[in-house]
């Protein structure tokens, strides 16, 4: 029997934060140039960290690496929601894209708990 290896776009936490941050670079993009300085650098940035300190921590190859980046991007989630916040209060999105959003990072904090879990789980070192 092959064994089957693990891939990146197999962890959820993945997809749910690279989607995320894709939708987010979409709807800043067309900003003004005040409001991509101010506030949308900062807002695509916390989103970019959170698929990229999943997959960097993904990329590591002991069990503490690896879990020290997935909490990382637990950090950069909660940055995340601060930035929707401040979107949604200085009127850059929509209510509906702010509560698309919210609801999507919402997901997150259990499915990076879960890969947590599941790396303390399946590595011994």
């Amino acid at each position: 029997m092959e064994k089957k290896y693990l891939k990146l776009n197999d962890i959820d936490a993945y997809k749910i934060a690279f989607h995320l941050s894709n939708k987010v670079w979409e709807i800043v993009v067309v900003w003004d140039h005040f409001s991509k300085n101010t506030v949308g650098t900062q807002f695509v940035r916390a989103f970019d960290s959170v698929s990229a300190n999943i997959a960097e921590g993904f990329g590591r190859y002991s069990k503490k690496d690896k879990i020290k980046f997935y909490r990382i991007a637990m950090g950069s989630l909660k940055e995340s929601l601060d930035w929707n916040e401040k979107s949604r209060h200085r009127n850059l999105i929509p209510e509906e894209i702010y509560f698309d959003i919210f609801n999507e990072l919402n997901t997150l904090p259990l499915e990076i708990n879960q890969l947590i879990k599941y790396t303390n789980l399946s590595l011994k070192k």
